[in-house]
């Protein structure tokens, strides 16, 4: 149209980055993937994706054994981290990403054998840190079956 000027859109220049198509999410402190609070499998798998080095691949490997010990985990990104419930029960385990290794929380830690290692303000929680190559899948596998046999976290 002659005479007239169009003002260009700046729309993608106020989304975050990690919204815009093909951009990868911002590493914030430690290297914890940012990833918007939002349900399901895609955002976790964004998040898995994210996490630099060996991390990714123990993202995915304990998202996989999530799956195959859990058929009707719900999943969700909150607060940059994937969290892990059943319906209508809650959240039993979220990670993160720190510096040197992800932190595994099982909100009703205190209740499984062995109790987890990690210990802090909350009485019931418990983590594990796992550093590379250490990741030990048959002790996951059995904190996880008996943390879905508890009742969830609900904090939000």
């Amino acid at each position: 149209m002659a005479g007239k000027t169009h003002k260009k859109s700046t729309k993608a220049a106020k989304e975050p980055v990690a919204k815009r198509a093909g951009a990868k999410p911002t590493l914030l402190s430690g290297g914890n993937p940012q990833i918007a609070k939002a349900d399901g499998d895609s955002p976790v798998q964004a998040y898995i994706a994210a996490m630099p080095g060996w991390k990714s691949d123990v993202g995915r490997r304990l998202d996989a054994l999530i799956v195959r010990s859990v058929p009707d985990v719900c999943k969700a990104v909150r607060w940059n981290s994937p969290f892990y419930g059943i319906e209508g029960q809650g959240w039993f385990l979220n990670c993160h990403v720190l510096t040197r290794c992800v932190k595994v929380t099982f909100f009703q830690g205190a209740s499984l054998r062995p109790i987890p290692p990690g210990a802090g303000k909350d009485k019931d929680w418990r983590w594990i840190n796992i550093y590379e190559g250490e990741l030990d899948e048959e002790q996951m596998e059995k904190w996880i079956r008996q943390a879905v046999a508890l009742p969830g976290w609900r904090g939000f």
